[in-house]
């Protein structure tokens, strides 16, 4: 009996430790989640595209297969990946959140000139020659590609921002944070695609304020969606360039990373009003600089090294 009471003791033991490890990877989760707001922002800006011009009672199952790509992205692959680096390779895992950041920055840049030139960006598949399930396939196939790269920086994200150093307890972090984030931006996207038709059906009923509502819907989604892809583009720059000033710091190049909080510094005490926000925008502002800045000398890499290939397929 006696060893049976123990027993119990042990697994009640076993339980509270159990307990105080998942409430503690919880509450981290949400902490180091909060890090990567600006990746999970523009992953729910670009996602939206891949369903234009498709079947509208098809929007929402292509958003659930892409939720279902990115969920495998994080679990299956970068999630191993990122604890593996952890163990065997932890001083690559900051050139590797700068190698993601340049990426953002680089993508971002690109943005920037796509508004400022007028040129179209890169297109996804188009529907010339192809039947509904092929186009369906490709741009599934091209968001879930596209969600890798971003989902691989917010797991970056997120472990460079782990504070127990217990691997069991980053795991847990990680799997929570990626159930969390692919949630958050899937759920959003979904409500995003079908807001108009929801608005429309609204309209239809025919109601003062419910038509109202629906025409709202109806005509503000377009305007709004565009507004979140700047802001996507912005958090892009932001996001990338702070992650490069934070990385060139580690490494002994702390001037730019001076530089921004001098000026955040500067902003908060010339202006008491929300001196705390302000400080924080003019600190993002200055980082998205360092992102744009950082962009450009890569778009400009990616065009010397890609151009002799551009002339061969010219040819």
């Amino acid at each position: 009996m006696s060893g049976l009471l123990a027993l119990l003791d042990d697994v009640v033991a076993l339980t509270k430790v159990a307990a105080a490890t998942l409430d503690d990877a919880a509450a981290q989760a949400v902490k180091v989640g909060s890090k990567t707001a600006g990746v999970v922002i523009d992953d729910a800006a670009v996602t939206p595209r891949y369903v234009t011009g498709l079947a509208a009672q098809r929007e929402l199952p292509i958003v659930g297969k892409i939720a279902l790509g990115s969920l495998k992205n994080k679990l299956l692959f970068l999630l191993p990946a990122a604890l593996l680096l952890t163990v065997f390779l932890p001083q690559a895992i900051t050139p590797l959140l700068m190698i993601g950041g340049l990426y953002l920055a680089y993508e971002g840049f690109e943005k920037v000139l796509h508004w400022i030139t007028g040129a179209e960006p890169k297109t996804i598949a188009t529907a010339v020659g192809l039947d509904a399930q092929t186009l369906e396939d490709q741009r599934v196939a091209g968001a879930i590609r596209t969600d890798f790269i971003l989902s691989a920086e917010i797991m970056a994200i997120a472990l460079a921002n782990i504070t127990d150093p217990d691997l069991v307890t980053k795991g847990l972090v990680l799997g929570v944070v990626a159930l969390l984030v692919t949630g958050a931006v899937y759920g959003a996207v979904a409500l995003l695609v079908k807001a108009d038709d929801f608005g429309f059906a609204l309209a239809q009923r025919g109601g003062v304020i419910s038509g109202a509502i629906g025409r709202a819907l109806v005509r503000g989604m377009p305007p709004f969606l565009q507004i979140l892809s700047v802001v996507g583009t912005l958090a892009m720059l932001w996001v990338g360039g702070g992650i490069l000033v934070h990385g060139l710091a580690e490494y002994g190049v702390t001037a730019p990373e001076h530089v921004i909080h001098a000026v955040s510094d500067a902003v908060r005490n010339a202006i008491p009003a929300a001196s705390e926000a302000l400080a924080w925008i003019a600190g993002a502002f200055g980082a998205a600089i360092v992102g744009l800045i950082a962009g450009a000398v890569t778009a400009i890499v990616v065009k010397i090294v890609t151009a002799p290939f551009a002339k061969e397929k010219a040819s």
